[in-house]
């Protein structure tokens, strides 16, 4: 048993932001490695129009040859419906994903941009998204700029709220909370998930939160102590946004998991991974992209007290 559940988001989330494409072969070499070293959930690819990110042009060819884990969970996104039939399709023919995402913007300005769909029609989307489906994954809602948005500004709560109440309307209990460009603080990280949880107990929520900042992981904190068990990190801190996307300026990405997991686990917090076979993995993501990645853990070391058991608890 682990205190939280981490999803590495690396393979999708990570490599959307990069321009070369990465080999097949090394992809599914770290998707199983991550997997390898305690990764519960991993975000392995995305059913992209492969046209807007070739990047997950080999999808179907990936998800084919990663072997099936008791307890782990494949996710891939999917931007329409076609997308979902296209991991139908994979499932019924023996592989593919075990979980899908759903993505709305929380304004309508982020979902113009990003999206290209108003946020009335990103919803009738989403329904039809989740009826293509039919039961055959878990699925995993996002709200994106959840927490501030670039076009806009300040996002009311209430209305973060009513999206993830949507969510749980069409059966999707798993909800991620998207600070896409690091606007958060810990202040209001803690305002909105005490009050998620209070208002929609049934709905799992995920911390979902950019670096861009700074600021990511005092945030997590904050939504740890609010009662988030969920969270989303990428190793070395890559990722952010499409590459042919740009918004938010500096650094976009993710929270880094290498610094993550020294953070947690030397709080108290079990998150279930193999720290030298973080160590390794992180490495491995650095050849893979060829250079040196924004994970401080990655450039100093774990805490220097994890191993010796003298870290405090939680």
């Amino acid at each position: 048993m682990t205190d939280v559940t981490l999803c590495e988001c690396f393979a999708r989330d990570g490599l959307q932001h990069e321009v070369d494409f990465i080999s097949t072969e090394t992809k599914v070499a770290l998707v199983k490695q991550f997997a390898d070293i305690g990764f519960k959930r991993v975000e392995a690819t995305s059913y992209s129009n492969p046209k807007v990110v070739p990047q997950f042009a080999d999808a179907s060819e990936l998800l084919k040859a990663l072997p099936r884990r008791d307890g782990v969970f494949y996710k891939a996104t999917c931007a329409n419906v076609r997308a979902v039939e296209r991991a139908v399709a994979d499932l019924n023919a023996g592989f593919g994903a075990n979980e899908i995402s759903l993505l709305v913007s929380a304004t309508e300005s982020h979902s113009m941009k990003n999206l290209r769909r108003s946020r009335d029609d990103q919803w009738h989307n989403v329904a039809d998204m989740v009826q293509a489906a039919n039961g055959q994954f878990r699925m995993i809602g996002t709200v994106s700029v959840a927490m501030g948005c670039p076009f806009e500004g300040e996002v009311d709560p209430a209305g973060v709220i009513e999206d993830v109440r949507r969510f749980a309307a069409l059966g999707v209990l798993h909800v991620a909370i998207g600070d896409t460009t690091g606007m958060a603080t810990p202040r209001s990280v803690k305002a909105l998930f005490s009050q998620l949880h209070a208002d929609v107990p049934e709905v799992h929520t995920v911390a979902h939160f950019h670096d861009t900042r700074g600021t990511a992981l005092v945030n997590y904190v904050a939504a740890l102590d609010a009662g988030c068990r969920y969270f989303d990190c990428a190793f070395g801190g890559v990722g952010g946004h499409p590459a042919k996307v740009k918004y938010g300026g500096g650094h976009t990405g993710n929270v880094s998991t290498e610094d993550l997991v020294s953070l947690f686990e030397s709080m108290g917090v079990s998150t279930g991974i193999d720290l030298e076979g973080l160590l390794e993995a992180s490495a491995q993501c650095e050849a893979a992209l060829g250079r040196s990645l924004h994970s401080r853990v990655a450039m100093s070391g774990l805490h220097p007290l994890l191993r010796s058991g003298e870290t405090s608890a939680a």
